[in-house]
C-alpha cells in the first residue's frame, strides 16, 4: 500500500495584472477650439449683412420680375424666411452644427423682438401724431364734452369726464379683484387637491372668456335681477370679472417661483402656514405680484364692450358710481374716432394717448410699490423697525432692573457649566 505525500501549505501562484491602455489626454481629438458664447465677430456681421442683402434682392426679384406676387406683408415674410435660410448657410461655412443652430435661433428670437418693438413704436408714434393737436390745449384735460359739438374747435371740450369715470371704475374693479385674485392664487399654490385642480381649470377657461360675456353676465344679474341702474359700479363689476382670472393665474405662476427652502425654514422655526405665507412667501414674490396686478389692470382698463353694456355713455362728469351713466376713456375714443369730423377724430386719438399715459402711470406706481427685492425695507419701515427695537431694549432693561435675580442665576449657571 503506497501513501501519497501531500503538502501542508499549497504553493503560492502569481497572476499577472491585466494591462490597460490610457489615451493620451494631452492631445485633444479634432483640434477643439473654445467657443465664444457672446459678442459679435466680423464673420457674424458679414453673415448678417450678406443674408439681409441676399434675401431682399431675391424677394425683390420674385415680386417684380419672376412671380405674380403683390403686397408688402408677403414681401416682408418672404424676405425674413429667405434671410434666416441664407444666414444659416453663411454661418455653416465657419461654425459647426451646434454653433450654427445657436446663431440661427438667436437671430430668429432677436428679429421677432425687433418686429414686435417696431409694431409697438408705430402704434405709439401714429396715435401721438394724430392726437397731438388735441393735447396742446389745456381744456382737453379740464373740460368735458357737454358743450362741445362736432363742428366746434379743439379749444372747446375735453376728456375730463372719461378720465374721472375710468379712474372710478378701475379703482372699484381693483378693490374687488386684487384681494380675491391674490387669495385665489395663494389657495391654488398652498392647498393642493381635487377642488384646487377644479378651480385652476375654471380660471384657465375664464382667461379666454370674451369680455362681452362678462358685460352680459353683470347686465343680466346686477341690472335686470337686482334692479341696479346702468352705472360705474356695474361697469366695475364687469371689469373685475375680466381681471380676476388674469390676476389669479399670474399669482399662481409667480408663487411657484418662490424657493422651497424658504418655506421649509419657516416651518422648521415653528411658524404656521398663514404666517409663512404672509411673512415669507408674499414678500418674496412682491415684484411678481405687482406684475400680476399690472396685467389685470391693463386687461380691464382697455375694455369697451362691458362698459358700454353696463355703464352706458354720457357727455358730462359723473362722480357717483351708483347712479347714472358713466363714460370711460376706451369708450370715448371708440365713439369719437367713428365721427366724420376731423376735430372729433383728433379728440379720439388724443383720448387714446391719454389712456396710454394713464396705463404708463399705473405701471410706474406699481413698480414703485412692488419693485423692491425680498427683505428690502423702505425708509419708513426701517424707522418703525428701529423704534420697535428701542422699545424692546427699554422693556428688557426695566425688567432686569426690577428683578435681576433670574438673570444673575442664569449667568452663574452658565459659568458653572
Amino acid at each position: 500500500m503506497t501513501l501519497l505525500k501531500t503538502e501542508a501549505y499549497p504553493r503560492a501562484t502569481t497572476v499577472a495584472a491585466p494591462r490597460t491602455t490610457i489615451p493620451d489626454r494631452g492631445r485633444p481629438y479634432g483640434g477643439q477650439v473654445r467657443r465664444r458664447l457672446g459678442g459679435f465677430r466680423k464673420t457674424d456681421v458679414f453673415a448678417l449683412i450678406g443674408g439681409l442683402a441676399a434675401s431682399l434682392t431675391t424677394t425683390g426679384l420674385l415680386w417684380s420680375q419672376l412671380g405674380p406676387f403683390t403686397g408688402w406683408l408677403g414681401f416682408v415674410v418672404a424676405s425674413w424666411l429667405l434671410f434666416v435660410a441664407t444666414y444659416a448657410l453663411l454661418v455653416s461655412f465657419d461654425e459647426d452644427r451646434p454653433a450654427m443652430w445657436d446663431r440661427v435661433s438667436s437671430v430668429v428670437v432677436h428679429s421677432i423682438a425687433v418686429v414686435l418693438f417696431g409694431v409697438l413704436a408705430y402704434i405709439f408714434v401714429y396715435t401721438g401724431w394724430r392726437g397731438f393737436r388735441a393735447l396742446l390745449h389745456l381744456n382737453f384735460f379740464t373740460q368735458d364734452m357737454r358743450n362741445a359739438g362736432p363742428l366746434d374747435p379743439l379749444t372747446v371740450g375735453g376728456v375730463k369726464h372719461a378720465i374721472v369715470g375710468t379712474l372710478i371704475e378701475l379703482g372699484i374693479a381693483l378693490a374687488v379683484s386684487v384681494p380675491l385674485g391674490l387669495l385665489g392664487g395663494v389657495f391654488l399654490h398652498e392647498i393642493p387637491g381635487r377642488f384646487s385642480r377644479f378651480v385652476r381649470t375654471v380660471v384657465e377657461a375664464m382667461t379666454a372668456l370674451p369680455d362681452l360675456l362678462a358685460g352680459l353676465f353683470i347686465f343680466a344679474t346686477v341690472i335686470l335681477i337686482f334692479g341696479l341702474d346702468k352705472s360705474g359700479l356695474a361697469a366695475a363689476l364687469a371689469l373685475s370679472v375680466t381681471m380676476l382670472p388674469i390676476i389669479i393665474r399670474a399669482t399662481d405662476v409667480v408663487l411657484r417661483l418662490v424657493p422651497g427652502n424658504l418655506t421649509e425654514a419657516s416651518y422648521a422655526l415653528g411658524s404656521g402656514q398663514w404666517r409663512t405665507v404672509w411673512h415669507v412667501v408674499l414678500p418674496t414674490a412682491r415684484s411678481g405680484l405687482a406684475t400680476a396686478v399690472i396685467l389685470g389692470a391693463a386687461r380691464g382698463i382697455g375694455e369697451t364692450s362691458p362698459v358700454l353694456i353696463t355703464a352706458g355713455a354720457t357727455a358730462q362728469v359723473n362722480t357717483d358710481p351708483v347712479n347714472g351713466p358713466m363714460m370711460s376713456l376706451p369708450l370715448l375714443a371708440y365713439t369719437l374716432v367713428q365721427n366724420s369730423q376731423e376735430n372729433m377724430v383728433v379728440r379720439g386719438f388724443g383720448t387714446a394717448v391719454t389712456l396710454m399715459l394713464l396705463v404708463l402711470l399705473l405701471f410706474a406706481v406699481a413698480r414703485v410699490i412692488g419693485g423692491r427685492g425680498p427683505g428690502e425695507l423702505t425708509a419708513g419701515q426701517r424707522r418703525r423697525r428701529a423704534a420697535a427695537s428701542r422699545r424692546d431694549l427699554r422693556r428688557f432693561t426695566a425688567r432686569t432692573a426690577a428683578d435681576p435675580a433670574p438673570f444673575s442665576s442664569s449667568t452663574a449657571q452658565g459659568e458653572t457649566s
